[in-house]
């Protein structure tokens, strides 16, 4: 089955480490980055889909991250 996940993060290096770490553990980026201002917090925000292909079934209880 193949996985998604959305990762966001204030524009930091702290974006890019939580797409590199996904990246490491073999998710694949999917589509392009986007970049937008939070109005509500005052900052720009990064976000980048990633998908992976796992064994099993898939539930609403997996800790996408965990996987």
């Amino acid at each position: 089955m193949k996985l998604y996940r959305m990762l966001t993060e204030d524009d930091t290096s702290a974006f890019c480490h939580k797409v590199s770490e996904a990246l490491s553990k073999g998710w694949e980026l999917y589509g392009d980055p986007v970049y937008a201002f939070d109005a509500a917090n005052g900052v720009m925000r990064c976000g980048q889909a990633v998908v992976k292909e796992v064994e099993g079934t898939y539930s609403p209880d997996m800790k996408l991250g965990a996987q």
